[in-house]
């Protein structure tokens, strides 16, 4: 069964606490870099103390021992998941593996912000076979050959990764979008339901539930949705 994973897309402290009184069931929050820079580690304690998982998604991709040691830090805080982009290659990705003990990391593949034409772009190639199907692919494979035991990719890419992953790998899918609500500034987006037919195991909200007018709604429906 897939888990909802909150991304606390907020202003700071005082307005993630507010919403959060108001989902006591929720297990997991996202925090990004936003949001980890006003709160700091005191409030990835904090969130820790109301008994929640916390996914730290700062993306890092840096030289190894430098992403070594921020994996080092997020693993002290107790963090349960935290992000590194496969983009930042094999010796990265076994540097952070090796500092990470106990923590959960999950390889950021393609950015759900990309669409095909700006991504090639920006990595300075063209396109072959299956496109960023296949792109996302070869950097889960890349990944998971390091030892990284999640994946982060968009719903178009899920069952891509799913085929060379395996069962038991997790599959970490932002870029979801509730019917009736917009794509905001995502390229590659599905409902739950889609994405869950297609293998994700964890589904990262944010907008939809933090700039909804009744955020206990919309978070509601989808967790009706995943039970």
């Amino acid at each position: 069964m897939a888990e909802l994973i909150l991304a606390l897309d907020v202003r700071g402290r005082d307005e993630a606490e507010r919403l959060l009184d108001r989902l006591p069931d929720l297990r997991w929050v996202k925090v990004g870099p936003v949001l980890f820079l006003r709160g700091g580690p005191a409030l990835i304690r904090a969130f820790k103390a109301r008994g929640l998982r916390v996914f730290l998604d700062l993306k890092w991709h840096d030289i190894p021992t430098t992403v070594a040691e921020a994996v080092e830090g997020a693993r002290e805080l107790a963090v349960d998941m935290a992000t590194v982009h496969a983009l930042g290659g094999q010796e990265m990705l076994r540097a952070a593996v090796q500092a990470s003990g106990g923590l959960r990391l999950a390889a950021v593949s393609v950015l759900t912000s990309h669409g095909a034409e700006g991504y090639w772009d920006s990595v300075g190639r063209s396109p072959a076979g299956d496109g960023l199907k296949a792109e996302v692919a070869r950097l889960a494979t890349m990944a998971l050959e390091c030892g990284v035991q999640a994946v982060v990719a968009s719903p178009q890419e899920i069952e891509a990764v799913r085929r060379v992953a395996g069962r038991d790998v997790w599959i970490v899918t932002p870029g979801i979008r509730p019917s009736g609500h917009g794509a905001d500034d995502q390229r590659r987006t599905a409902d739950p339901a889609a994405a869950v037919r297609a293998g994700a195991t964890h589904l990262v909200v944010g907008r939809p539930i933090t700039r909804a007018i009744d955020p206990v709604a919309v978070y509601e429906a989808i967790c009706q949705f995943l039970s």
